[in-house]
């Protein structure tokens, strides 16, 4: 790292969709690497309502935006890339997954109009990674992989699977999970307390197991799924709680699913929280649950473990990688016995909602910074 910081820092230009709180930290640690600008090509996260203004302000790298052009069916592409390429002169520049944006980079490096490493985020977990959703995405995949310079992807298992199903080098591969730092999400220690508090005792938690869920009430999380195969569990012991925070479209088909299981008081739909009201959540529950059935990452579970919750999580999660034998458990939300036994071992890992103090739960999560600076230093170094 000493040698990275006498030289001088290479320029990185990353293309991505829209600032969210989970990047922040990944971004700030590449602009401690290079001189990093991000441009953004939405300044809202769609379908989420979040104060940016409290995003950017923690941004320690240069950001811009580029909003014009084009948008159908969830794909966009936004004029004045080549200008902006043209204007900051950066050595190395990243598209995201096998989108528009990444292929139109292509374009302009076979047509000879830019010369820098070209690479690209792919979140795809392990699963996706097997199977491909539609013929289209695949050819999209293949032709992308064969034509970057490099990948980032988030885990080994996916870049093993790079390296035997494309033959390409390890040092074409950057793996740099979705990580934040527990020494930011954690700083406002007091405030989460005293927040936490206030949650335990509104809906009456202490002395309760509370499994927590936290995100966007999509059919993709599979909530439907698990709370029906876990209703008897959650009914047959008086301590439990499952604490659903967020909102979504889902939100009526799981009220009523709640309402037909007699799940009234053993189930709850608190609402969707932000920053360090959101993160009192986390300082209120005894564990976890992620149950995708899809899910590129996963960066709730990043956080759940930074602020000392066991993790019960989905084997299809991306994220799952995080997980180890002192931190959670992985299962398999579409098998019926393997939900329910791990559930059971997971619960009986747990401990009560009791007294409130962030200092005596301390994070799950490895320090990944040392291996994230060896892994972008593939880039550093040529």
């Amino acid at each position: 790292m000493e040698e990275i910081k006498n030289t001088k820092k290479q320029k990185m230009l990353i293309f991505h969709p829209v600032l969210a709180t989970y990047r922040i930290d990944q971004f700030n640690f590449l602009n401690e690497m290079y001189d990093l600008e991000v441009v953004f090509l939405f300044d809202q996260m769609w379908n989420f309502n979040i104060d940016q203004n409290k995003i950017t302000d923690q941004c320690k790298f240069k950001t811009s935006y580029l909003l014009s052009g084009p948008r159908y069916n969830g794909r966009l592409f936004r004029f004045g890339m080549y200008r902006k390429i043209r204007k900051v002169k950066p050595d190395i520049i990243l598209g995201y997954e096998y989108s528009f944006t990444t292929q139109y980079l292509i374009l302009l490096k076979m047509l000879g109009l830019i010369k820098q490493r070209l690479g690209s985020f792919i979140d795809d977990s392990l699963e996706i990674c097997i199977n491909v959703q539609s013929k289209v995405r695949k050819f999209a995949r293949d032709h992308t992989v064969k034509s970057l310079d490099f990948l980032v992807v988030m885990s080994s298992d996916v870049a093993n699977f790079h390296y035997i199903n494309f033959n390409i080098e390890q040092e074409q591969v950057i793996i740099s999970p979705i990580l934040q730092l527990p020494e930011r999400l954690r700083s406002n220690s007091e405030i989460l307390e005293n927040r936490a508090r206030l949650y335990i005792k509104k809906y009456n938690l202490s002395g309760k197991k509370v499994l927590l869920f936290v995100g966007r009430f999509i059919p993709e999380k599979a909530l439907d799924l698990f709370i029906k195969t876990v209703s008897h569990f959650l009914k047959d012991r008086d301590d439990c709680m499952f604490l659903l925070v967020g909102e979504g479209r889902e939100f009526e088909n799981l009220k009523s699913i709640v309402f037909e299981e007699k799940l009234d008081d053993r189930v709850l739909f608190p609402g969707k929280f932000q920053f360090d009201e959101l993160y009192a959540w986390y300082i209120s529950s005894s564990g976890f649950v992620l149950p995708s059935l899809s899910e590129t990452f996963g960066a709730v579970v990043n956080e759940a473990l930074i602020f000392g919750l066991n993790v019960l999580c989905s084997k299809f999660a991306g994220a799952s990688s995080l997980i180890t034998s002192y931190n959670g458990v992985i299962f398999n939300p579409l098998d019926r016995e393997d939900t329910l036994s791990k559930l059971e071992l997971f619960y009986n890992q747990l401990e009560p909602v009791g007294e409130v103090c962030l200092a005596n739960r301390p994070s799950l999560i490895d320090n990944h910074k040392e291996n994230l600076f060896k892994e972008w230093g593939k880039l550093a170094y040529e």
